[in-house]
């Protein structure tokens, strides 16, 4: 039995941790999220809030976490759309791309080194917005066309409002895929790159790293697959009578983080 299989979450010096479902739920704090969070940074615990939404910058993101009564510092914020940036850079450092998203992610962009542009760029990136235009889904599907690469910063067929669900990255790459045959490459989560890249981030090593999250298709598998520690709560997605569902299981299963605070 390896070492990894021993972990518990005394063990763990660095966490990562899903936002929805897990810290915030309808823009209200979890119940033991707010102590948790201050208990990481008494402790001095190396943490970053993981999310698939690319809309915001982090700056915007703290913002809007203070008012659901949670003060985490943009620094240990983590987006889809800084772990697609950093992805980029890796692979064409000074690019250009065409971008279909709000300033979280032209902002990392940017930030980057990425001239964004419509004139013969090397990628089209996809993101989170609520204002999808015909006509920059038109030009996308002509670039790809044309030979830029595609690439999106996440799967999520839909996003909450309080109207219902709405359309989101997932849905408009599927239609781009249609009408191109292109199928994109996703940086955030399922894909283990965003924790790999969050890791980076704050120099953590998965033998010493855990995932919290609130969904077992995307937060547990995704943490399994990058070697982490794996913690399911059940103040999101997955309520226990799906958990026999999937052919893995997460290390621990919490009703919510406030059951974390006695054990760190």
């Amino acid at each position: 039995m390896t070492k990894a299989e021993h972990r518990t979450a005394a063990d763990i010096e660095c966490w990562l941790t899903d936002m929805d479902g897990v810290l915030v739920h309808e823009n209200h704090a979890v119940p033991g999220a707010a102590e948790l969070i201050q208990r990481w940074v008494d402790t001095s615990k190396r943490f970053l809030v993981l999310t698939n939404n690319s809309i915001y910058t982090p700056r915007d993101l703290a913002a809007r976490l203070r008012a659901s009564g949670l003060e985490i510092p943009e620094e240990n914020l983590w987006t889809s759309a800084l772990a697609t940036a950093q992805f980029l850079k890796s692979q064409m450092p000074h690019g250009r791309a065409f971008v279909i998203g709000e300033a979280g992610l032209t902002t990392a962009l940017h930030e980057a080194g990425f001239i964004l542009t419509d004139q013969a760029p090397d990628y089209v990136v996809l993101g989170e917005t609520r204002t999808y235009s015909f006509e920059a889904i038109t030009k996308a599907i002509r670039l790809i066309g044309d030979g830029a690469r595609f690439i999106a910063t996440n799967p999520d067929a839909t996003g909450p409002s309080n109207e219902g669900p709405l359309p989101a990255t997932g849905a408009i790459a599927a239609l781009i895929t249609k009408a191109t045959g292109r199928e994109p490459y996703i940086v955030g989560k399922p894909n283990p790159m965003m924790f790999r890249s969050a890791m980076n981030r704050i120099e953590a090593h998965s033998e010493t790293t855990a995932m919290i999250g609130d969904r077992m298709d995307t937060d547990i598998i995704a943490g399994m697959e990058a070697g982490l520690h794996t913690v399911l709560v059940l103040t999101g997605i997955t309520a226990t009578e799906h958990i026999d569902a999937y052919p893995f299981r997460p290390d621990e299963i919490l009703d919510s983080v406030a059951d974390l605070l006695h054990k760190i």
